[in-house]
C-alpha cells in the first residue's frame, strides 16, 4: 500500500536503499512518445549521490535500464519498467542502527507499523527510493513538454535563514544548474555553499525551501472538491523524504493581505485572451488551473542522520544514545530540486490525461461556443 501514485498516469516505485536495485513501473503513458534511456538518465544524474562535495559521497552511477514498454525509441502504451541497480552499499555503517532508532528518522515508525524494518540504509524510507519518482517524472516531463509545451523549473530558494532574490518569471534550468547548490542567485548560492560546508564539517545538517514554477499549464486542469490540482500537488510534494511544508501562490503570506489586495484581477485583450495582472493564487483557482504560471514552495527539514551523539531507545525500548555514521547529505536541498520537479510533473501529467478524458466525453456538446483561454 502507498507505493503507487496517480490515476491515469500511474507510477509504482519499488526497492530498498541497500537492496539489489530500485526502480519504478510507469503505467498509462500514451503510445508513440519518443523515449530513450538518456532522457531518463539526464534527470537521474541531477539526483544521484556523489555529484558534488556537498552531497552524500555514496558512489552510484545510477544507470537506468528500460526493461519494457519501449520499442525502437517509442513508447508502446504498455507498462514501462525502469531499473537502477545499487552498487555501493556499506551496510556495516548501519550495524548499530540494527538495535537503535535514529531520532527523527522513520526507523521507529516503520517498526511500529510493520514489526520489521530494513535497518540497513533505511530501506524504503531512504531518499534512494526517489530514483523511481525521478525516473517516472522524467517521462512525465517529456509528455508535458511535447504535448503541451509545459516547462517545470525548481530551485533552492533558501538554506536555513539564507535567502535568495530571483524573479520566478525568468528563472531557467541552466541558471539553476550553474551552481552546485542549485540556487540561480549566484551571490546567495555562494553564501549557502559556505553554510552547508560548515555544517558538513561539524557533522550536522541544515534544511531550507525549494521553489518551483510551472509555465504553460493550460486552463482547465484539476478536478473539483477532493481532487483539486493544488491538493494533489500538496500530497505529491509532502510525500517526498524530509518535506515538512507546502505553499502554493501566496501561501501563508496571503494571510497578511486583504481580499482586495490578494485578488488577481482579470483583463481581456483585443483578441479576447484573458489574463491576470497578479498571480497570488499561484495559477490555480477553485482547484483548477487558470493558465497563469503555477508557483509553489516546499520546505525541507534538516536530514535526520547527524554525527552527534543523541538520546534514543533500542528496539527493546531501553534508553541509550546513538551517533550517526556513514555517508549522508548535510543538506538535502540541491538533490531535492529534481525530486520536486518530478513530483510536480507526475501530478500534471495525470491531470492532463484526466482533462483529455473529460473533454473527450463532452466533445461536440459545446459546438459553436467560443474557445476561451487565459495566459500570463
Amino acid at each position: 500500500m502507498g507505493n503507487t501514485f496517480g490515476r491515469l498516469f500511474r507510477v509504482t516505485t519499488f526497492g530498498e536503499s541497500h537492496g539489489p536495485a530500485v526502480g519504478c513501473v510507469v503505467d498509462g503513458c500514451p503510445s508513440r512518445l519518443p523515449l530513450t534511456e538518456e532522457t531518463v538518465q539526464t534527470e537521474l544524474d541531477r539526483r544521484r549521490p556523489g555529484q558534488s562535495r556537498i552531497v552524500t559521497q555514496r558512489k552510484e552511477a545510477d544507470r537506468v535500464e528500460i526493461l519494457s514498454g519501449v520499442l525502437d525509441g517509442l513508447t508502446l502504451g504498455t507498462p514501462i519498467g525502469l531499473l537502477v541497480r545499487n552498487e555501493d552499499q556499506r551496510s556495516r555503517d548501519y550495524d548499530e542502527m540494527r538495535e537503535k532508532y535514529r531520532p527523527s528518522h522513520a526507523d521507529f515508525a516503520y517498526d511500529q507499523k510493520y514489526g520489521i524494518r530494513a535497518w540497513s540504509g533505511g530501506g524504503r524510507a531512504s531518499a534512494r527510493e526517489t530514483i523511481g519518482r525521478v525516473a517516472g517524472g522524467a517521462i512525465a516531463q517529456l509528455l508535458l513538454r511535447q504535448r503541451y509545451g509545459v516547462e517545470i523549473v525548481a530551485w533552492v530558494e533558501t538554506v536555513r535563514d539564507l535567502g535568495s532574490a530571483v524573479d520566478p518569471d525568468t528563472v531557467r534550468r541552466e541558471d539553476v544548474e550553474a551552481h552546485i547548490v542549485r540556487c540561480p542567485d549566484l551571490e546567495a548560492a555562494e553564501r549557502m555553499l559556505t553554510l552547508i560546508e560548515q555544517v558538513r564539517k561539524e557533522g550536522d545538517s541544515v534544511g531550507g525551501v525549494v521553489q518551483c514554477v510551472v509555465r504553460g499549464v493550460p486552463p482547465g486542469w484539476g478536478e473539483p472538491v477532493f481532487d483539486k490540482l493544488e491538493a494533489d500537488l500538496a500530497k505529491a510534494l509532502m510525500s517526498l523524504p524530509a518535506s515538512k511544508g507546502f505553499e502554493i501562490g501566496s501561501g501563508f503570506g496571503g494571510t497578511l493581505l486583504r481580499g482586495s489586495e490578494h485578488n488577481d484581477p482579470y483583463r481581456a485583450d483585443a483578441t479576447g485572451r484573458v489574463s491576470t495582472s497578479t498571480n497570488h493564487s499561484g495559477g490555480v483557482q477553485g482547484g483548477i488551473s487558470i493558465g497563469t504560471p503555477v508557483t509553489l514552495r516546499v520546505a525541507f527539514k534538516p536530514v535526520a542522520t547527524v554525527m552527534h551523539e543523541q538520546d534514543t531507545v533500542t528496539v527493546r525500548h531501553e534508553n541509550t544514545t546513538l551517533k550517526g555514521r556513514g555517508r549522508h547529505d548535510p543538506c538535502v536541498l540541491p538533490r531535492a530540486v529534481p525530486m520536486v520537479e518530478a513530483m510536480v510533473a507526475l501530478v500534471l501529467a495525470d491531470h492532463s490525461l484526466l482533462q483529455e478524458a473529460v473533454r473527450g466525453r463532452a466533445e461536440g456538446w459545446g459546438e459553436g461556443l467560443p474557445s476561451r483561454t487565459i495566459g500570463p
